[in-house]
């Protein structure tokens, strides 16, 4: 099944940064590599690694060149993330299945700078709410190391359902590592939408304290 691409979505965090989820285009070379390098570190202990050694390397063109193919095929979405116009890392839905199970697997990182500042959750939101309200899907899954704290917390603020533990899930690092997994589907947002959801709970802290008016 083929798909519309490319496509662009965006929001704006709490605090007043502009995200925009699109295609990672060629001109951007430069940007991504810098971006890759200053976060290699950081990065390391969460990012899918070959079991066996990878004897050649893909380079940067040839990798853009397929995540459109395979997008417009319809078998993935590769988002690149930007925060006020500059590259902040990737949000994939990856494994797309069609026919009875329409269904995708989501996986993303981002760079340290923003860490924390609502970034991951605001692209997750757009991603998930794409991918039931245009692509038609009807399930998204996320899988997660036990001791990622920060993508944890990902999906806990946007009301994943854990669904439970997958033994030597992925290759990491040189070992295989367990997963849990955590989903949504359709049925769990009641036709809304997951990023209005998760910024109105949000704005909910807020809007309490300020209604409550001052306190002698």
């Amino acid at each position: 099944m083929t798909v519309a691409w490319p496509v662009t979505l965006s929001a704006t965090t709490p605090s007043g940064q502009a995200v925009t989820l699109g295609p990672l285009r060629a001109r951007q070379r430069k940007e991504w590599e810098a971006l890759r390098r200053d976060n290699a570190d950081w990065l390391r202990e969460w990012e899918a690694t070959a079991p066996e050694p990878v004897t050649g390397r893909v380079g940067y063109r040839q990798m853009v060149r397929y995540f459109n193919r395979e997008a417009v095929e319809g078998r993935m979405l590769p988002f690149a993330i930007s925060v006020d116009g500059r590259l902040a890392g990737q949000m994939h839905l990856f494994g797309i299945t069609w026919g009875s199970m329409r269904s995708g697997a989501a996986g993303y990182w981002v760079s340290r700078s923003v860490a924390g500042q609502g970034v991951a959750p605001i692209s997750l939101a757009l991603l998930t709410d794409h991918a039931f309200r245009v692509l038609g899907l009807h399930r998204v899954e996320v899988n997660i190391r036990p001791d990622n704290a920060a993508s944890l917390r990902v999906v806990a603020k946007l009301g994943f359902r854990d669904e439970g533990l997958r033994t030597r899930y992925l290759h990491i690092n040189g070992a295989w590592r367990d997963h849990r997994s955590f989903a949504l589907t359709t049925e769990d947002l009641a036709g809304g939408r997951l990023l209005e959801r998760w910024l109105d709970a949000v704005d909910q802290p807020h809007r309490r304290h300020t209604d409550a008016g001052p306190r002698g």
